[in-house]
């Protein structure tokens, strides 16, 4: 007498191979989306050397004056904004604002922001702003002045556009273009590293090396 035949192994159902899949292409994009941000904390920093930043003679957004003195001694992140900005603006500062709150431990570390738009935005203008962010004043400042010598530092030194492209905003006013990098300047104004402020993984890289330098010196 022939022993019974075994049963056929069981089948996967459609439905358990979808979820299969769906689950493994997640695990292989949080994979490509973790091991860069890996990367960027546990790298070793390799910071540049991009020029020093000159004398200048500006204004803050207290109606004060500000030179190239206040970041000597400091470790300075700086990015651009103009308060009329309705686009990229507000959310660079919304990224400036998180560096404050995620180096709050770091009190040599410094934050400055210049306007690309110095003619309109005056103090209190710059004030409102800085207040719309959160800013403490004690670590993170906003800079105004005359045209030309906030062109001569922005443009010449920090290599940053400030030109209007002849088109307006949504909400009418000119539109500046200007690029969406924050700088990295050690304690004795060398600027040491550029970085984008659209890519997150340079973010933490900026944070990174921020803090490196906030603890060890330049």
């Amino acid at each position: 007498m022939a022993a019974p035949a075994s049963p056929p192994p069981p089948r996967a159902s459609g439905r358990t191979i979808v979820l299969a899949a769906i689950a493994l292409t997640i695990a292989i994009a949080l994979a490509f989306i973790a091991y860069p941000l890996y990367q960027a904390k546990h790298h070793k920093p390799t910071l540049g050397d991009y020029g020093t930043v000159p004398a200048f003679s500006l204004t803050d957004q207290g109606g004060g004056p500000i030179t190239q003195s206040a970041l000597r001694g400091h470790v300075t992140i700086v990015n651009f904004i103009f308060t009329r900005c309705d686009t990229v603006c507000p959310v660079s500062s919304m990224k400036m604002r998180r560096i404050q709150e995620e180096t709050s431990d770091q009190p040599a570390l410094h934050l400055l922001s210049f306007s690309v738009d110095p003619v309109y935005d005056t103090p209190p203008r710059l004030t409102a702003y800085a207040q719309r962010f959160d800013a403490d004043p004690s670590r993170w400042r906003f800079v105004t002045g005359e045209h030309e010598p906030m062109r001569k530092v922005v443009e010449d030194a920090m290599m940053i556009s400030m030109d209007q492209d002849g088109h307006t905003q949504a909400n009418g006013a000119p539109n500046i273009v200007h690029q969406p990098h924050f700088l990295l300047i050690d304690r004795d104004l060398k600027i040491v590293g550029v970085y984008d402020s659209t890519d997150p993984v340079r973010l933490e890289t900026l944070v990174r090396d921020a803090r490196d330098l906030a603890r060890n010196g330049s």
